[in-house]
């Protein structure tokens, strides 16, 4: 989540006005402290689900009641247009609806707090290193390679990777100047120098100038590019998106070392909180190599029931075959 929004307060008249005029004079505040098209969305998705809840009810009118059976309401049934049955995909929009909620009420000088519920622990999906080089494989269109390396090289999200134009990139130093960001505050980002030489054919083929854009397509259209990458390359489509690829960047930098404050940097991460999610799979990652290498390094296995034995027994302690002729072959090997 962003900083909080320093807005000024509601007229003192303001609960007089119908609700969708109230949602009206609540956005036009938003816009006018500077709040990105993004936030303003989502406050107005979240108030507007309130809304259409509690029907014809003024908002001067409504009680801690009414946001309970709201918030209950939700949290078993989902919301009307949503695309998904995830109970903990609604749990987690629940979580960023009610707090956004609160924010407005502050605003309305109505003294209800909305009970926060509790955001879900993300369960991020990455993609394996022979994932990535399959996906790599199969990238043979100009335009797929250069999606999918600077993907890979940048971890950007799909929006900021749309919203690349040629006068954005800095040739010399191999830097992007990344715009079109979640939360309106611009940043760099940097790309190899395989990359670098893909942007420049693509730009070339299409005789590109400064102010085009370097990737000509819709979310949608990239969204089906790299799905249809995905089944050519034999991932799971659970497992392929485009925020996905940033989710694998932010893991396989971090196991190559990068540090975590500037992996926040580089993701454009308002709170490092977020960043750190990836340090939780590295160290999983650690994890399972600690266990496959030291704690499983004296065990054998029994040839005749198969079952892992500790290296000095002299007979399976499982089904009694003798292991004499085990540790000779293992000796030899």
């Amino acid at each position: 989540m962003p900083a909080k929004l320093e807005i000024d307060k509601a007229p003192e008249d303001i609960l007089e006005l119908s609700n969708e005029e109230i949602l009206e004079e609540f956005i036009a505040t938003l816009e006018a402290s500077g709040a990105s098209p993004d936030t303003i969305k989502s406050y107005q998705s979240a108030i507007s689900d309130f809304l259409e809840f509690i029907g014809d009810k003024p908002l001067r009118q409504i009680t801690i009641r009414d946001i309970i059976k709201w918030k209950n309401h939700r949290l078993r049934n989902g919301f009307p247009r949503s695309k998904t049955m995830d109970r903990k995909a609604w749990q987690t929009t629940l979580h960023y609806y009610t707090l956004f909620l609160n924010r407005f009420f502050e605003w309305l000088g109505i003294k209800i707090r909305v009970p926060k519920v509790k955001k879900p622990p993300r369960q991020i999906k990455i993609l394996t290193d022979e994932e990535v080089a399959r996906l790599a494989a199969v990238a043979n269109d100009p335009l797929d390679k250069l999606i999918i390396s600077l993907l890979l090289d940048t971890g950007l999200r799909s929006k900021e990777l749309l919203g690349i134009r040629v006068k954005d990139i800095d040739f010399n130093n191999k830097t992007i100047n990344i715009e079109t960001t979640k939360y309106g505050v611009s940043r760099r980002v940097i790309i190899t120098e395989k990359t670098l030489e893909l942007i420049k054919a693509w730009i070339t083929i299409n005789n590109l100038k400064e102010n085009d854009k370097l990737i000509p397509l819709t979310y949608s259209g990239l969204y089906k590019r790299i799905k249809k990458l995905g089944r050519k390359a034999g991932i799971p489509l659970s497992k392929i998106r485009p925020h996905i690829l940033r989710h694998t960047f932010a893991t396989i930098a971090l196991r190559k070392g990068l540090s975590l404050p500037s992996l926040q940097r580089i993701l454009g991460h308002a709170d490092i909180k977020t960043t750190q999610v990836y340090l939780h799979l590295t160290i999983d990652d650690i994890k399972k190599e600690y266990e496959r290498t030291l704690e499983n390094r004296n065990d054998i296995i029994c040839p005749k029931c198969f079952r892992k034995i500790p290296s000095d027994a002299l007979y399976c302690p499982y089904c009694g075959a003798p292991l004499n002729n085990t540790r000779a072959a293992l000796a030899k090997t």
